[in-house]
């Protein structure tokens, strides 16, 4: 069987369906090389740049491997940022979610309560910054001694930050008969120290070992003054007529005066950087990724675990400082396969900036004259009717997985006595409806959530409103996503 293939590997029905609905069309390069190193159960050291799909390679096979009959974590993910554990979380959910496993995001500015609530059930694989995964395994809510997988994601990023005690802390509070992965854009000398120090001969796989853009982005920059930028921006919008956009500035506070100039002239849009609040920042995220709006002014907090199909636009108001963060940030757009264009605004001091960045790429970037207003005006007109028409909100990467399943709501949970098996037994107990139909259960104090799969939900539905749990007379409907 071809290798290119996800069947090659043997994977379980209910992986090869996710990946299915999820249209996984076949093996990236670092899937190749990663996933039969995993399900052999090797140490792996990854060296692989952004884009290339890291998280489905430790994704996959730690999913396929795990027990879920075990009530206590068996997976522990290390990511460098808030935002990169959500996408985490949200990648390794859709994955394993035919196979009923759950994925919980611990990370901080976020309240303890939620989190512990969540981490109190059935989880299978945690997602987290080292903080609050410290902060967690301190206060008895992850309980580390079924940890079998530790994933250290972003490594050279994750040490830059300065999280290297507490990655070698978490290290001392789980099992040392485990299996390490290490992903890693670079490997200086701090990550090659943790290797070196926890893993037992690891398997070293590089991808891309000299930096490799995407074939379908096209590159461009402007020389530009810096008061003339947000009037050359302004031209660039009616010439190139994005669909969607990121406009990445250096600070927060070069993000802030930009989306109110943005939002002044009336464009769709909204900004992200690191002074947000979690929740709003998060909030703010989703809404992008939808398509809600069409430009977003960030930081370089959007430049890693922002994953997005159809960013048409990559535009640098301000020329990164770092070489590596114009590689993370240009690929945003481009993504699997498809076309992108990554526009670079260079002050004139900073040209020298620009031809840095060309030597570390390896490749000549195309240098464009500033187009006149004429030629700005010219594309005004399609611009503005692009602005017009309602955002088309993008489907969720997980829209087909969720196609035939539903997620219902009782009115019913542990402070009634029930336990999950309660629930399984009572829709189990339905002319129809099999173990294998129902899906994760999220049993709270005084309601529970249950996902209904195989098209099942309407079946399910309207048997339990004459159906008891464990004796009792329940509410049921059809939950408010």
């Amino acid at each position: 069987m071809d290798e290119k293939s996800f069947k090659y590997y043997g994977l379980s029905p209910e992986i090869l369906e996710s990946l299915r609905k999820l249209e996984y069309k076949e093996p990236t390069k670092v899937q190749v090389q990663v996933i039969p190193q995993v399900l052999e159960g090797r140490d792996v050291i990854v060296r692989s740049q952004t884009g290339s799909g890291k998280t489905a390679s430790f994704g996959i096979p730690v999913c396929e491997k795990i027990k879920t009959e075990f009530k206590d974590p068996q997976a522990l993910i290390l990511t460098p940022t808030r935002e990169l554990c959500v996408q985490v979380k949200e990648d390794i959910s859709n994955i394993g979610r035919l196979k009923r496993i759950r994925c919980a995001a611990v990370f901080g500015k976020q309240p303890y309560d939620e989190q512990t609530r969540e981490l109190k059930q059935r989880v299978h694989i945690i997602a987290g910054t080292p903080g609050r995964v410290i902060d967690h395994i301190e206060r008895g809510n992850i309980i580390t001694g079924s940890i079998k997988y530790l994933i250290i994601d972003e490594a050279d990023k994750m040490l830059n930050m300065g999280f290297i005690g507490q990655i070698e802390t978490i290290i001392s509070l789980i099992p040392k008969e485990r299996i390490t992965l290490l992903f890693s854009a670079t490997l200086p000398d701090k990550v090659r120290y943790l290797c070196d120090k926890y893993m037992h001969k690891p398997v070293s796989i590089e991808i891309n070992h000299d930096v490799e853009i995407p074939e379908g982005i096209e590159q461009q920059w402007y020389k530009v003054s810096e008061d003339d930028k947000f009037d050359l921006l302004n031209r660039i919008f009616y010439i190139e007529n994005p669909e969607s956009s990121i406009i990445f500035c250096r600070t927060k506070e070069n993000t802030d005066m930009l989306y109110k100039e943005l939002k002044n002239r009336g464009y769709s849009c909204n900004a992200i950087h690191g002074g947000m609040l979690q929740n709003e920042r998060l909030h703010k995220m989703q809404s992008f990724k939808k398509g809600e709006y069409r430009f977003l002014a960030a930081t370089d907090i959007a430049a890693r675990g922002l994953d997005i199909e159809d960013i048409t636009h990559i535009i640098n108001y301000d020329i990164p400082l770092e070489d590596e963060s114009y590689v993370h940030r240009i690929g945003r757009t481009g993504r699997k396969g498809k076309k992108g264009k990554a526009i670079t605004f260079v002050c004139p001091d900073e040209v020298d900036m620009l031809h840095k960045i060309e030597g570390y790429i390896g490749s000549e970037i195309q240098y464009k004259e500033i187009p006149s207003i004429e030629e700005a005006e010219k594309g005004k007109k399609a611009f503005n009717a692009n602005t017009k028409y309602t955002q088309k909100i993008r489907a969720d990467k997980g829209s087909m997985l969720s196609k035939d399943i539903t997620k219902i709501y009782i009115n019913a949970g542990k402070s009634k006595k029930i336990r999950t098996g309660d629930i399984v037994g009572a829709i189990t107990s339905i002319d129809g409806v099999k173990v294998e139909d129902v899906g994760i259960i999220d049993l709270r104090d005084n309601l529970s959530y249950i996902d209904i799969l195989n098209g099942k939900g309407d079946l399910v539905l309207e048997a339990l409103q004459y159906t008891t749990v464990k004796g009792k007379t329940v509410r049921v409907q059809k939950a408010i996503k």
